[in-house]
């Protein structure tokens, strides 16, 4: 019975993204709905942008259905769930998904300015501790451990919208950012079934049945009639604010969400760590070489792959096996060391991992000046 209780909700996410992108596709090729080129593009071809417009309506649709007929029927009794505790943070959780998705759309057909993109993501993000849900315990790291509501709820805010621009930001190449969320949510959506979280783990693995057909299209689609298609700001938005609902949900110190677990957030947030370590050195590099930190570049991870000469495949591929290695290391970690250290050896990897990429990446580039002068001669 509760096998069915996740599968079900999977398959039908998987079935409608399925049947809704190739309409979208055919709406945007006949609206001229494209996305646009620059010289910050990896893409030269017109592609339609909007792949992200099914993803809000089928998480909010199948979410909400799951939860009125298990409530209807008493399902939710059964599983032991406070549904007091935890409706009102679904509740909140829907209306973010649809303010973000309506920012998203805006942008994606007409543009929206940033300052707006940012007002409506610190909206969103304030609905999650208004509901309830809020990072209230660090269960030891940096030797904290419980947080006071007036910390711990702006800082929710701030993880939030830092978990939204993370992904926004690594939207960058196919199958990137629909790769690394889908497997973030499958992860979350075991962890949650291990923990009998059932309501979390239906949501992260609707979160997981729509990406996979976007994924196929996004990265194969090219090879069948050409049917590739990016999510757009509407995907990438609508995607970040759910996979830190989840990641939060799992590393809040709540009894009505999940047991106590002393590894919990670096287990909720270790799935996210690339994007969110990425987009904090981009900025940070930015500020050392005196450029105002938010203007876009060709500086994320995946530019520096791409650039070295590997293909956007490999690229993409590349990147996903360190996230699953980050993620995996992580959750084994914790279980056996603390917290502190785990996140200490993250760091120590992480920067050798960037050392040693700088390194390969001047021998590549000075190859390629002695064979150019070479050529020159």
């Amino acid at each position: 019975m509760k096998t069915l209780i996740i599968l079900i909700p999977f398959l039908l996410a998987f079935w409608l993204s399925s049947v809704i992108i190739p309409v979208i596709y055919v709406v945007s090729f006949r609206k001229r709905l494209f996305d646009p080129i620059n010289h910050r593009k990896v893409h030269g071809n017109i592609i339609p942008r909007l792949g992200g417009v099914s993803f809000a309506p089928i998480q909010c649709c199948l979410m909400t259905l799951a939860v009125v007929i298990f409530h209807k029927y008493n399902f939710l009794n059964d599983l032991h769930l406070n549904t007091g505790e935890i409706l009102p943070m679904f509740l909140m959780l829907t209306t973010g998904l649809v303010m973000l998705f309506v920012v998203g759309l805006a942008d994606d057909l007409i543009g929206v300015n940033y300052k707006f993109k940012f007002f409506a993501q610190l909206i969103a993000a304030s609905l999650l501790p208004l509901s309830g849900l809020w990072i209230n315990d660090m269960y030891g790291v940096f030797f904290i451990t419980s947080l006071p509501m007036w910390f711990g709820m702006p800082f929710t805010i701030f993880v939030t919208m830092l978990i939204i621009n993370s992904i926004n930001l690594i939207d960058g190449i196919d199958g990137l950012c629909s790769g690394i969320i889908m497997f973030s949510s499958f992860i979350l959506g075991v962890l949650f079934v291990i923990e009998q979280a059932w309501l979390h783990a239906i949501f992260a693995f609707i979160t997981t049945g729509i990406l996979l057909p976007f994924f196929y299209f996004n990265v194969f689609g090219a090879s069948k009639k050409k049917r590739r298609i990016f999510m757009g700001d509407t995907g990438s938005l609508t995607l970040g604010y759910a996979v830190a609902f989840l990641a939060i949900s799992f590393s809040m110190n709540n009894a009505d969400i999940k047991p106590f677990s002393e590894g919990a957030i670096v287990s909720a947030f270790s799935t996210l760590m690339i994007p969110v370590l990425d987009v904090a050195r981009v900025m940070w590099v930015r500020k050392l070489n005196g450029r105002p930190i938010f203007q876009p570049d060709r500086g994320h991870i995946h530019h520096k792959f791409l650039d070295l000469g590997l293909s956007h495949r490999r690229t993409m591929i590349a990147i996903i096996l360190i996230a699953v290695f980050f993620s995996l290391f992580n959750i084994i970690s914790v279980q056996y060391i603390s917290n502190n250290i785990v996140l200490a050896l993250d760091l120590v990897l992480w920067i050798l991992f960037q050392v040693s990429f700088d390194i390969i990446e001047k021998r590549v580039k000075k190859n390629k000046l002695i064979a150019v002068e070479e050529t020159t001669n």
